[in-house]
């Protein structure tokens, strides 16, 4: 049995390091995995792992740009386009692994993700070859910065989840930055969103974070209230967003995502179904 994870979320929310992460960890533990490349814009220094199957060894951005004339999203495009008419080719390169975990690092244009029909394509084609798939989203713990920017992801994620209809784990990456201001004697950080209390209610995202409250500095425009209380009623009625913490400076946090990737996908298909790691609640979620 073969199995895929297909690593996705918006430039910058750390899936390519995340990748080379959840490969170490495959190796330590003795398992199997491979890089599989799908970025057609992706810098190969950036890798710390070489992709075992590359997609720009079949097209890359570069010469689609420059001999077709076409900008970066347009030319994005025309990669999967051709990929898809080429699947055989991606058939050909994947038929030699078996028993194998599959890291497929995706682009960051998240688009790709919620309105073109690319990637179920292509999720279509890996379960005809009988390789089990699932996603991950990764969004960074910054979006929690600032709460209108944060459910923007949270819309994204949801879109992709059903655009996919696929196994699906959303990941908060980069909780090492989430870290106490020390000049704040309440022991947050800027403007108090991302104290131990918050940081629950955004990893099960609440969506009464949404809620204008009077002299909030982030306070939209009043003209976008409706819209606002709109996409509350939204994600209480569909909650199908939460969020596993990731700190890659600890094996324990990643070993846990890993585990509910495991989990997901049943890896292992003769031994006992697998329970997922518990996180660690006290350190993310409020203890009063």
């Amino acid at each position: 049995m073969r199995y895929a994870v297909l690593v996705t979320g918006p430039a910058g929310a750390g899936k390519s390091t995340f990748s080379s992460s959840f490969l170490t960890h495959l190796s330590t533990s003795k398992r199997t995995g491979h890089l599989v490349n799908l970025d057609p814009a992706a810098n190969a220094a950036s890798f710390e792992y070489e992709p075992v199957i590359d997609i720009k060894d079949l097209i890359s951005l570069e010469d689609v740009m420059s001999e077709l004339g076409y900008g970066p999203n347009g030319g994005l495009v025309y990669c999967f386009e051709y990929l898809l008419q080429n699947m055989d080719w991606l058939e050909e390169e994947l038929g030699g692994y078996e028993n194998d975990y599959l890291i497929i690092d995706c682009p960051g244009q998240i688009e790709l993700y919620t309105h073109h029909p690319f990637l179920p394509t292509l999720v279509q084609n890996l379960q005809r070859m009988g390789i089990r798939t699932c996603a991950v989203y990764l969004i960074e713990s910054q979006f929690m910065e600032d709460k209108y920017k944060f459910f923007s992801g949270v819309l994204s994620a949801m879109s992709a989840m059903v655009n996919l209809e696929i196994p699906w784990i959303n990941i908060m990456s980069k909780m090492d930055l989430v870290t106490p201001n020390p000049d704040d004697p309440s022991g947050g950080a800027r403007n108090g969103l991302r104290t131990r209390r918050n940081i629950a209610r955004y990893l099960d995202p609440d969506p009464l974070l949404l809620a204008t409250t009077q002299g909030d500095p982030q306070a939209p425009n009043p003209r976008f209230h409706a819209l606002n209380q709109a996409l509350v009623q939204l994600i209480e009625d569909h909650p199908l967003v939460s969020f596993l913490p990731l700190d890659l400076t600890n094996s324990d946090s990643l070993e846990t995502v890993i585990s509910h990737i495991d989990y997901t996908m049943q890896y292992g298909e003769d031994e006992e179904p697998k329970e997922p790691h518990d996180l660690d609640e006290g350190d993310f979620q409020d203890l009063e």
